[in-house]
């Protein structure tokens, strides 16, 4: 169960050529970062945490990771038939569970942690006839995911009013610096608008952002859409957070459930992060910290990380199976036929 952001989504189907140069480059940089990120922890707090992650996982919270991974699996599958349904192709409910399990298998497996979605879309693309209306379809529908995602986090984040200033640490923001980072980022845009249209490619970016906004229309935002889109995406992350829920008990914490889903909501936000494999380094560098700060113990959030990592590894793996058997049917010798 990872979490793709959009964006790299879009970047990687959308331009191939580029991608194949890039690719070979962006995912080691990732890897890199998620590493790194895990490095540190094991240097700060011990390999201890790491390997109480992988004990505590047993039977009974595999079973329940598999149960709530088809839960997450289907409610996105279905939020990602209903958009592309809007804009006019063709998906049925099979293959969309099918293709998302296959997608949420690679993304786990794979670096880079969109190469599962990248090729979802590719695949569906394909079959419809139509590779950059597919792209669309389902970066709106991962765009759908996170939003709801972040939408939950805002409001029960303000129910637990000792952990935000933990998390800005007290730090005071002076007017220049927000000056400045303003005349920043406005620079930024200067800059790239003007490259843009010196090489000409800000036609290219028009028409594609007036046909995502045309499909954002009619196959997010329209008055039979957004209602169904909404309380997948809320099923999606009930499953997610329940997946949480269940390593954190595993590993043998005490906390309530209120507790307990603030961190597990900045843990699921980290994991979208551009710097990880899969959700590992940011998920479990901010489960140690939000774990630390909510008196918890930063080693238990890291185990509690940990085993999530697992367990939606173990939850994925019905995607292995999909995997397994399309290559078996794409090396399969053709039937022969009598006369």
């Amino acid at each position: 169960m990872t979490h793709a952001g959009p964006r790299h989504i879009a970047n990687a189907a959308a331009a191939p050529t580029k991608h194949a140069v890039a690719g070979r480059r962006v995912p080691w940089l990732r890897i890199i970062g998620g590493v790194a990120m895990l490095v540190a922890l094991a240097s700060a707090l011990g390999t201890g945490a790491f390997a109480a992650g992988l004990r505590v996982v047993g039977p009974w919270s595999a079973a329940a990771a598999l149960t709530l991974g088809l839960f997450s699996t289907v409610c996105t599958a279905l939020r990602w038939r209903l958009i592309a349904q809007r804009v006019g192709l063709r998906l049925e409910i099979a293959e969309a569970v099918a293709e998302s399990y296959r997608a949420v298998f690679l993304n786990s497996v794979l670096p880079g942690g969109v190469l599962g979605d990248v090729d979802r879309a590719r695949r569906h693309g394909r079959e419809a006839g139509d590779v950059g209306r597919s792209t669309r379809v389902v970066v709106l529908e991962r765009t759908a995911g996170q939003v709801v995602l972040i939408g939950a986090a805002l409001l029960v984040l303000p129910t637990y009013p000792a952990l935000l200033p933990s998390l800005l640490g007290g730090v005071q923001t002076k007017p220049i610096v927000l000056v400045g980072v303003g005349l920043g980022v406005l620079a930024a845009t200067a800059y790239v608008l003007l490259r843009a249209r010196r090489s000409g490619a800000h036609e290219r970016w028009r028409a594609a952002a007036a046909k995502a906004v045309a499909h954002l229309r009619s196959g997010v935002l329209a008055r039979g859409a957004w209602p169904g889109i909404l309380l997948l995406s809320m099923g999606a992350l009930v499953g997610y957070l329940g997946l949480f829920l269940v390593a954190a008990y595993a590993a043998g914490t005490n906390a309530s459930v209120w507790t307990l889903l603030p961190l597990l909501l900045l843990a699921l936000m980290a994991m979208g992060l551009p710097i990880s494999v899969g959700g590992w380094g940011p998920r479990e560098g901010v489960a140690a910290v939000s774990f630390w700060m909510a008196g918890l113990t930063a080693p238990l959030g890291v185990t509690v990380a940990v085993a999530y990592g697992v367990l939606a590894l173990i939850a994925s793996l019905p995607g292995a199976f999909v995997v397994l058997m399309g290559r078996r049917r794409a090396v399969a010798p053709p039937t022969a036929q009598t006369a």
